[in-house]
């Protein structure tokens, strides 16, 4: 189901407010970054986006990418991953698949075939199961390139993996030597 365009411009403030600075919305996120839905609604409001628990519950039930989740009793949300202060989401560390894949753009290409896929200003660098989705994260910003991580390799070879709820898999740091093929350069 495609967002309308009210729903995009919120969720992006939320995916702000969650992931990166709760101030933006007059709230804090918890050891494991939870917020509470309330004080989260009326510091939306506050800061100038109207938003209500059924504008909230329809943003998180429709984002493509499942970024958001809720508690159990629906009293405390947070994003899924892709944070950028310091927050334990608790994730659980796995084997990965053969292979991963992450998008980019070409001008990132020499500063990774330098130093590797690093998490800049994340907590962890993102891959995905599918070529898809990574091509469209490389979209972002300009024309994609698509990038083939060994991933079990980097596995078997000492490097952890965690999976988030909404699928995205996790890593500290891809050295270039397990980067195994460039689509699109």
């Amino acid at each position: 189901m495609k967002q309308n365009n009210q729903d995009v411009k919120l969720g992006r403030f939320l995916s702000l407010v969650l992931r990166h600075n709760p101030a933006a919305a007059y709230i804090g996120l918890d050891e494991n970054g939870w917020a509470d839905v309330d004080s989260l609604l009326a510091g939306c409001n506050r800061a100038g986006r109207k938003i209500d628990r059924e504008t909230l519950e329809r943003i998180v039930r429709e984002n493509s990418k499942q970024r958001y989740k809720f508690n159990e009793d629906r009293t405390r949300i947070r994003a899924s991953q892709g944070h950028s202060v310091a927050v334990d989401v608790e994730m659980r560390e796995c084997a990965p698949p053969e292979w991963l894949y992450h998008g980019t753009t070409s001008c990132s290409l020499e500063s990774i075939r330098t130093e590797g896929i690093k998490k800049g200003s994340r907590q962890h660098v993102h891959l995905s199961r599918d070529t898809e989705t990574a091509t469209q994260v490389g979209q972002r910003h300009g024309k994609p390139l698509l990038l083939r991580v060994s991933a079990a390799a980097m596995h078997r070879d000492g490097h952890k993996f965690w999976l988030s709820e909404n699928g995205v898999w996790l890593c500290e740091h891809v050295p270039w030597a397990y980067v195994m093929q460039v689509e699109g350069d």
